[in-house]
């Protein structure tokens, strides 16, 4: 698997998430089995770019190549010049979003909303590939299937982006208008797949080594981007990866060794973050990891009354040394029908 002169250790990509796939997450989940991750997405606008969040963002301090960038705007110029600032910066890759439903970003006509203007999409696309050429820095796309049921234009989007120089689409099986409701349809996405010849990547609802499986044939998609079944289970890539390499399962992790993941992470998560902020962030990392646990609920609550990191680790360690006293590995997951972060 290729992006543009980027070799891929394989076809399991991690989402760019907003609030999660920071460059914590991103580097356990490249430990455990992912090739490839993408950040959350970066602002086109200038006056935010030194802010603490933008900077937290665009954090990849010790990550593994190739740095993958996401950004989002709606203004051609501003989306070129974010390019470059990006690429200065350490990205290899720059990823165009076109994707994310949320409303604050959809508002500002940024986002998915972007497939309801196609022109101004492609303007987009080619001003942040010509800014990213000079620089020999391959261009990717994230979108959705289209705006709503009735507007289904991923194809005609995928087949311009690709004359413009695109090099690898992703699209999420469903529609903005969906959000993440319902289920994702990958009918466009094997449309998309016939219609270009760059690597398209599918997404949406992937979420256990039979459904990856099952998608990759039926779409015949060159890899797969997989997002909220990956919170508190980061190892579901290399699940998959073995699964798919050798049609058996994988044993559920070690319970000892999910809290050492855990507590590294967490470790990381302060660091990045800081105390308090870290702290808060961190329970939402938390609760997906003990979420389908005995006694999981219970603890949540106790943690989220937890106001410094010591305390907050001490907890962690002690609720898994707790669990590994009558269960050697994690039981079978149990993945929530409305998961707790919808930024995939």
């Amino acid at each position: 698997m290729h992006i543009g002169s980027y070799t891929l250790a394989n076809n399991l990509f991690v989402a760019p998430m907003a609030g999660v796939t920071d460059r914590p997450f991103r580097m356990l989940c490249k430990q455990l089995g992912a090739g490839y991750a993408v950040s959350e997405m970066v602002t086109s606008r200038k006056d935010l770019w030194t802010s603490l969040k933008t900077s937290r963002r665009a954090d990849h301090t010790g990550e593994s190549g190739p740095i993958a960038v996401q950004i989002a705007g709606t203004d051609a110029a501003m989306m070129a010049e974010a390019a470059v600032y990006n690429i200065e910066r350490g990205a290899q890759i720059i990823d165009i979003n076109m994707g994310c439903p949320a409303k604050k970003v959809c508002n500002k006509w940024a986002g998915s909303a972007l497939m309801q203007d196609e022109p101004l999409a492609m303007s987009i696309v080619q001003a942040v590939v010509g800014a990213a050429q000079p620089h020999n820095v391959p261009v990717t796309l994230k979108m959705r299937t289209g705006w709503c049921d009735a507007h289904k234009n991923a194809v005609a989007l995928a087949r311009a982006a690709e004359a413009a120089g695109v090099q690898m689409i992703t699209v999420h099986g469903r529609t903005r208008e969906q959000g993440y409701k319902g289920l994702a349809e990958y009918d466009t996405i094997t449309a998309v797949k016939q219609a270009v010849r760059v690597p398209v990547v599918a997404n949406g609802d992937i979420d256990s080594p039979e459904k990856a499986k099952e998608v990759l044939k039926r779409t015949g998609a060159d890899a797969l981007m997989i997002g909220r079944a990956a919170q508190g289970r980061p190892w579901i890539f290399r699940e998959i990866a073995h699964y798919l390499a050798t049609g058996e399962h994988l044993a559920q992790p070690l319970v000892e060794e999910v809290s050492r993941l855990l507590l590294a992470h967490l470790d990381e998560h302060y660091a990045l973050y800081g105390e308090r902020t870290g702290v808060r962030s961190a329970r939402k990392h938390i609760a997906w990891y003990i979420r389908s646990l005995p006694g999981g609920e219970a603890f949540r609550q106790h943690m989220n009354t937890l106001e410094d990191s010591a305390s907050q680790h001490r907890a962690v360690a002690a609720f898994f040394d707790d669990f590994a006293q009558a269960h050697e590995r994690l039981p079978d997951p149990v993945l929530l029908e409305e998961p707790l972060a919808l930024h995939e």
